[in-house]
């Protein structure tokens, strides 16, 4: 765990501050959830908060509390920038280096003068002002709740914050399954429904609020499943034609890599994405076992996140892309072996 400069971030915070915080590009709910939980939290403390996004959420994370107050930079970019300009320091959140915003927030980011605080869980992270980092944490969510706590305003939490946080603990989890998940966690949740969290509610607003597109676009990405026994290896495709096809929202492919990992006797799932508005293969990896997600995201596809969880892209076409990681799977056969072994 890193925590630099965290007594004179508490000072600092003593007085009223305008504050912008900020989540990664196409946020999901560890990063909604964060950013929003801590938003709420700095308002009650008398701070002036505005919380800013890349670009577009998925619908099913509208419904959090806050979520109307948020400004996206790719939509809303005078707002943006009005905040940026009357800010005294920035929180980053959920993310571990300015690129994860796209080019054109980052561009912003760095002419800034203030100074950065950063709160997240991803591994390598680069090096900011103040710092709150642990790669051991199951989210960024666990992370500020213990963020509030260390200020000393565990007291403080409230329905809403308790609401935000639990979304973004459950969701970067997969609901509590995930290796991540420690007593802890289950310590944090079992505080954040006691302060008012409603943990059905908030299944049911993530979980059931699939469009008809949705599943049948689900069902396209299932026929196009393809599973490599030998490399403990299942992956899956969905081409920007199949996308308009069943009418993609942002969102829709969110949780289908989990399906390719579920598959018994797989312990590395992929998902590769088309992405024609940014010209890429956006590429999700899972893993279980001690099968590094995270090292094989950096070393190949220009991205990196956790261990049993990453991110990455390409600048070949999905074909190509896919032709790629297919002929690295050789190279892996015996560390994916001996993931499998550990299980």
């Amino acid at each position: 765990m890193i925590l630099k400069q965290f007594d004179k971030l508490k000072e600092y915070l003593l007085q009223p501050r305008n504050i912008v915080v900020i989540g990664h590009r196409n946020p999901d709910g560890d990063a909604i959830g964060s950013t929003l939980g801590l938003k709420h939290y700095f308002d009650l403390k008398g701070h002036q908060t505005q919380v800013l996004m890349p670009n577009e959420y998925p619908d099913f994370l509208h419904w959090i509390p806050g979520s109307e107050t948020v400004y996206r930079f790719d939509r809303q970019n005078k707002q943006c920038l009005r905040a940026l300009r009357k800010v005294d320091i920035i929180f980053l959140l959920d993310f571990n280096a300015f690129h994860r915003v796209g080019t054109d927030m980052q561009n912003t980011l760095e002419t800034m003068r203030c100074d950065f605080v950063l709160i997240d869980h991803h591994q390598q992270p680069d090096d900011f002002t103040y710092m709150y980092s642990d790669t051991e944490m199951s989210s960024t969510c666990q992370m500020v709740y213990n963020f509030i706590a260390k200020m000393g305003d565990k007291g403080m939490i409230n329905k809403d914050i308790a609401t935000c946080l639990y979304t973004g603990i459950m969701t970067d989890t997969g609901s509590f399954r995930f290796r991540s998940t420690t007593s802890q966690t289950h310590r944090v949740i079992a505080d954040l429904i006691d302060k008012g969290a409603a943990n059905d509610r908030i299944h049911s607003n993530v979980n059931d609020a699939n469009s008809q597109s949705r599943l049948l676009l689900l069902g396209q990405a299932l026929s196009n499943l393809q599973v490599l026994p030998e490399f403990k290896t299942a992956y899956i495709t969905i081409s920007e034609e199949e996308k308009r096809k069943f009418n993609y929202s942002k969102g829709d492919t969110e949780g289908i890599v989990n399906y390719a990992l579920s598959i018994k006797g797989i312990v590395f799932g992929v998902i590769f994405i088309e992405d024609a508005e940014q010209g890429i293969t956006k590429i999700s990896f899972r893993s279980k076992g001690t099968f590094s997600v995270n090292q094989f995201a950096r070393k190949y596809f220009n991205g990196g996140g956790h261990d049993n969880a990453a991110g990455g892209k390409s600048n070949l076409s999905i074909e190509e892309t896919v032709k790629k990681f297919t002929s690295l799977l050789p190279n892996y056969a015996n560390e994916l072996q001996t993931s499998y072994a550990t299980l």
